[in-house]
């Protein structure tokens, strides 16, 4: 393991059956062979489109999914086949914040027994009165007050319960943080506040992301790396700068065609995709893209494109960059 990496997963997946037809079993292949790390302290951004496997991806590095095969390794501890009760004692270095502030808090416990809950199942305070000061402490840093403790999450509006999720993802004292779309469900002057707390909270306590979303222009503002995915795969991993300014893959460039721009008179080609995202389910052969792509070629509808190193920090799943085919 590279000994900056806090996080590597190599050729990861995760099927899920369904119904088989005439014998033969039959898998929605929600993610198919993904393999990425994680440097420490930095913000890795992952996006695509709704159901390219994402969110999917965020819950099986964490183990909150089981994979169906491939290699996960935490902190130099390979957790792959690792069940609930072994990936207990990794819960500390792991943590997650969830998409909807509303559904993942539970609405019959206090905000002081939702963040306290971890640190009572990992034995983190000595008394009572530790565990208190540690809760307060907690909730400080996301930008409550003490008395919000006695509180319960329906009397919080949406950003509120967010940093209430923060808290309790933070309450274990994590080293990394997998934060599924917590932005997605807020106001935008909201998401503007829970964004800039994340980033604080990343200085202060040495923290690292996976931050999934949707939103390009939130995973600008956020990330140091991106990586793109489209129907369980990658297609283009860079560094923040070099993916914005120079997008290589067909798929890159058409999401980043659709983001709005401040300026109304600037001119900017739009790419349209034509088609629908195909089913995980049965997807193409080849190129999985190559059903929507403009640059479609032969090659591209048998055979799956193989990584291209473009730079040190910037590599894409492209034929077009194929020298054997130039």
């Amino acid at each position: 393991m590279g000994t900056n990496n806090l996080l590597e997963a190599t050729d990861v997946k995760i099927y899920y059956p369904v119904a088989s037809s005439f014998g033969k079993k039959e898998y929605v292949k929600a993610v198919d062979g993904v393999s990425f790390e994680v440097r420490r302290g930095e913000v890795l951004g992952i996006v695509g489109e709704s159901g390219c496997g994402k969110s999917t991806l965020g819950r099986g590095v964490c183990k909150l999914e089981n994979i169906t095969s491939g290699k996960i390794v935490l902190d130099g501890v390979d957790i792959s086949n690792f069940n609930a009760a072994k990936m207990r004692p990794m819960r500390k270095k792991v943590q997650m914040v969830f998409q909807d502030p509303y559904a993942s808090l539970n609405p019959r416990m206090s905000v002081f027994d939702i963040i306290a809950e971890p640190m009572r199942i990992h034995g983190l305070a000595k008394n009572n009165e530790e565990l208190k000061e540690k809760v307060l402490a907690t909730l400080r840093k996301v930008g409550l007050d003490d008395y919000h403790a006695n509180r319960y999450p329906h009397e919080f509006s949406g950003g509120q319960r967010q940093r209430i999720g923060i808290a309790r993802a933070l309450a274990v004292e994590p080293d990394l943080i997998i934060a599924d779309e917590p932005v997605s469900a807020l106001d935008v002057s909201i998401q503007a506040q829970v964004l800039n707390l994340m980033n604080v909270l990343k200085k202060d306590l040495n923290l690292t992301y996976i931050f999934v979303a949707h939103d390009l222009s939130v995973v600008e503002y956020i990330s140091d790396r991106v990586g793109v995915m489209y129907l369980g795969n990658f297609v283009e991993v860079a560094d923040k700068k070099s993916l914005y300014e120079n997008p290589m893959h067909p798929y890159t460039q058409a999401l980043l065609s659709a983001v709005p721009v401040p300026d109304p008179t600037a001119k900017k080609k739009r790419v349209i995709l034509e088609g629908n995202i195909p089913s995980a389910h049965n997807p193409p052969s080849g190129c999985k893209f190559h059903t929507r792509c403009p640059k479609c070629m032969e090659i591209c509808k048998t055979v799956a494109p193989e990584k291209y190193q473009a730079s040190e920090d910037h590599y894409v799943y492209c034929h077009l960059y194929d020298d054997k085919l130039k």
